[in-house]
């Protein structure tokens, strides 16, 4: 029995990897995606920080956004604009670092927020990390741009979107029940 027991933790090992991977995947694939928006386009960004939150927990979740970042600073083209608006480090000091620095705060915010909550408890979460993200990103914007057009190019292009994806994370998560328990299950 022993011997079946020490060869669990293997196998729960390769198994929170294994999500943590398909997380930065997804992560990646989200921030590829462009959607033609007004005023302009949106990625799936945040749809996809709030999902992997929301249901993988906090742990998972802070786990994939540190993959994910960890990959685009090892200059793997990860990003939104990547390879074109550069790579690495460099692109993570840019005008964007901010949000993506919120994105990692804003995981492990809303996978503790969201435990356990009903839809509007997720929702609420994950209105709490979209202020997280905004509140860094335009902190860090603010060295970028002229403090009069901060709010004109670092949030008001972006909130309507960032609103649909967050309802879009919050309703397909809370159809999800099943696939969170799993995850869950992995992550202990």
């Amino acid at each position: 029995m022993t011997a079946i027991v020490a060869g669990a933790a293997p196998l729960r090992a390769a198994r929170t990897v294994a999500i943590v991977l398909a997380g930065v995947l997804l992560v990646t694939l989200a921030a590829k995606v462009q959607i033609p928006f007004w005023p302009v386009p949106m990625t799936l960004h945040t749809l996809a920080i709030m999902a992997v939150a929301s249901s993988l927990g906090p742990r998972l979740a802070v786990a994939t956004v540190l993959g994910y970042l960890a990959a685009g600073a090892a200059g793997f083209p990860v990003f939104s604009g990547t390879p074109e608006r550069g790579l690495g480090v460099a692109y993570m000091a840019g005008p964007t670092g901010g949000y993506l620095a919120g994105y990692l705060v804003a995981a492990g915010l809303v996978g503790a927020l969201a435990a356990g909550r009903g839809l509007l408890g997720r929702l609420a979460a994950m209105l709490a990390g979209l202020a997280v993200i905004y509140a860094l990103g335009l902190a860090w914007l603010a060295l970028f741009v002229p403090a009069d057009r901060l709010v004109a190019l670092g949030l008001a292009p972006f909130l309507l979107g960032d609103l649909v994806k967050i309802g879009l994370a919050a309703a397909g998560t809370a159809a999800l029940p099943a696939l969170r328990r799993a995850c869950r299950t992995a992550a202990r």
